[in-house]
């Protein structure tokens, strides 16, 4: 292919994953009411067992699944636990644009992490696209000292506990295969929902009207990765980088017509700002990588 029909493809992934990460959260917003985090999280992993067994099976890759390094595959497991949780809790009970900003914050946090554990060096360009980054985190939370915000605080941390996940994915997948850590991920984050989901001896079952909104969740956060995966892998990062930006105002545009949500400036210049700092760090990366 060439490099014109690459981009028109990468275009087209990315718009899948848009079109997935919309609908996991207005799906994730819907089912709030009826069941908590930790029974969605507890469904979506038993629909991702299946989905990853039957795929395995189907490309004969199940011989790659193993019982090493367990404890880095509980750490990344434990952090994804954590930040998917808080983005089920938040995309429930603050704006769509608001999550979604904190969300796209997630490769500044990993610029922060990545030299105390993949002893990377933090350089001056890192340094400047993590503060520009995290100016934009404050203008997008505007935070009130003086009435603590749960929703607010778990939209904070959902970026941090998925910085975490990157790392220790990055570290595993230098001696894993994608099936042996999709494996992990799925068998471990059933049992840490079930526990958690069951810990008032009551795990609610999904009504009819419950169903599609479940199994919209299920499949899209699988969906959504495949797609951005695929996007990133016909287009340089720096192409790729602001058509992911675009889901912003699309669930903007769905937050206002369906849940009367407004796009402040402050989350408008917050968002900016953010894309900044990691369109920084992108070309700091290129910089790196030519010079090596």
């Amino acid at each position: 292919m060439n490099s014109r029909t690459n981009l028109l493809h990468s275009v087209l992934w990315m718009f899948g994953a848009m079109v997935s990460f919309t609908l996991m959260a207005v799906s994730g917003r819907e089912l709030y009411s009826a069941l908590d985090t930790f029974e969605i999280m507890f469904y979506r992993s038993l629909a991702g067992v299946i989905i990853v067994l039957s795929f395995s099976k189907y490309f004969g890759t199940l011989g790659e699944i193993n019982l090493l390094n367990m404890r880095l595959h509980f750490v990344r497991n434990i952090t994804h636990f954590g930040g998917q949780n808080c983005w089920f809790y938040a995309v429930a009970l603050i704006p769509f644009s608001q999550l979604f900003a904190f969300e796209f914050s997630t490769p500044l946090f990993v610029v922060a992490l990545a030299p105390i554990f993949l002893g990377e060096f933090l350089t001056k360009e890192r340094i400047l696209a993590a503060s520009i980054g995290f100016i934009g985190i404050i203008l997008v939370a505007r935070p009130d000292l003086g009435a603590l915000n749960w929703a607010l605080l778990a939209a904070f941390f959902c970026p941090i506990f998925f910085a975490a996940t990157a790392i220790s994915t990055k570290l595993l997948t230098r001696k894993h295969s994608l099936t042996c850590i999709l494996f992990w991920l799925v068998i471990m984050q059933a049992v840490f929902s079930f526990v958690c989901a069951s810990w008032d001896f009551q795990i609610k079952i999904p009504s009819n009207e419950d169903m599609p909104f479940l199994i919209v969740v299920s499949i899209t956060g699988l969906t959504a990765h495949l797609c951005m995966t695929q996007a990133f892998r016909l287009a340089p990062v720096t192409v790729v980088m602001p058509l992911d930006f675009a889901r912003l105002p699309l669930i903007s545009v769905i937050g206002y017509l369906f849940y009367d949500e407004l796009l402040t400036w402050y989350i408008i210049v917050g968002s900016l700002l953010v894309f900044l700092g990691n369109y920084i760090n992108i070309k700091s990366e290129e910089r790196l990588e030519k010079n090596e």
